[in-house]
């Protein structure tokens, strides 16, 4: 890599079961940034709209046939609703029959006031805030929101959900570019991990207990700050981890783990096995030297063991991360695993 990347393996308490060879194959060349995004579906519209808020409502069968329609994207008060605060929820229905095949999707629904919870076909794909009583606005946050293959109905109707709460002022979905995207020539992993994170700020290592712990979390879109998903203005130590089941297809293979670009350093673990690493952690308490060589601007890309993946089961990924100043967390793209080979041939493409 052109910056300078030190990667280390600091052992943290708790973690007796490190293993030796994690680091033994040189650290691949950061991914390419994306290309221009393209537009696959405009979304934009008159969508179904109704106030209060039944959790049955996010179900792709669920008859609003008696709703009312408002346009999106624009507030609500401007509609015929002046001066309402409080829960609503959006509904809108797409095909992609005659849409042309694309490996990966983004819902993007531009800037929503105050809190969201994004479905489709009843499945949740997007978060942004904190609902009441833990109530986070998160207004200024950009969303865009990954859309798994597998919850896509490619020969029908597909039903998206939005549910909304308002604590003051305009709300509803205000304002951008509505619709469903793709990266038009962009680099993709074979294994998206963009999505729905667990979230905790603190740095007790709890993420990397086996087995059932009771412990408090939060729920975090990666890859985005965490200042714009109801954390703002929050610096120190916090915690991210991502469940996933690793399909028997990529059994032997060499994995290659991007997990884009964090602010600031990082600790990342695989199966509670430490694979990389960015930034100085040879610290006691709190690190002091968090960016000094720029490493939230470093791509991350660690090289991920066979030994450690296992294929045809439940995997878990886990990063601690320390945030010094301003802005905090994975903050962009591309989020997932990739084989070697197929990273390989990407660039031989380029």
């Amino acid at each position: 890599m052109k910056h300078n990347l030190k990667i280390t393996a600091i052992s943290l308490i708790l973690i007796a079961f490190l293993t030796s060879g994690c680091f033994e194959n040189p650290s691949p060349p950061p991914p390419p940034k994306n290309k221009t995004e393209k537009l696959i579906l405009d979304l934009s519209g008159r969508w179904k709209f109704s106030l209060g808020d039944d959790t049955k409502w996010k179900e792709k069968d669920f008859n609003d046939s008696k709703w009312e329609k408002i346009y999106a994207p624009s507030s609500w008060e401007n509609q015929g609703f002046h001066g309402y605060d409080g829960y609503a929820w959006y509904r809108t229905t797409f095909n992609l029959k005659s849409t042309t095949k694309v490996k990966d999707l983004y819902l993007v629904l531009g800037f929503i006031d105050d809190v969201d919870q994004t479905f489709l076909n009843g499945k949740l794909i997007g978060i942004s805030g904190g609902f009441p009583p833990d109530y986070r606005t998160a207004y200024n946050a950009f969303r865009k929101y990954y859309i798994p293959n597998e919850y896509l109905n490619k020969d029908g109707d597909n039903v998206i959900a939005v549910r909304i709460y308002d604590d003051e002022l305009d709300g509803g979905i205000m304002s951008g570019k509505i619709g469903l995207y793709t990266n038009e020539g962009g680099f993709e992993p074979d294994i998206n991990l963009s999505g729905i994170w667990d979230f905790r700020t603190g740095d007790d290592s709890l993420f990397l207990k086996k087995g059932t712990v009771n412990y408090s979390t939060d729920k975090l879109m990666v890859p985005a700050h965490w200042d714009v998903q109801g954390y703002p203005d929050y610096d120190g130590f916090a915690w991210y981890k991502k469940t996933f089941y690793l399909s028997k297809e990529f059994e032997g293979e060499s994995m290659i783990l991007l997990l884009g670009k964090i602010d600031d350093i990082d600790q990342t673990f695989v199966n509670g096995i430490i694979v990389g690493s960015t930034g100085l952690w040879n610290f006691k308490g709190t690190p002091t030297e968090f960016d000094k060589n720029e490493e939230y601007r470093i791509n991350r890309v660690y090289s991920v063991p066979q030994k450690i993946l296992k294929s045809g089961e439940e995997n878990t990924i886990v990063v601690r991360v320390y945030d010094g100043f301003r802005n905090g967390g994975i903050y962009d793209g591309p989020v997932g695993l990739i084989t070697q080979s197929n990273y390989n041939k990407y660039f031989r493409k380029k």
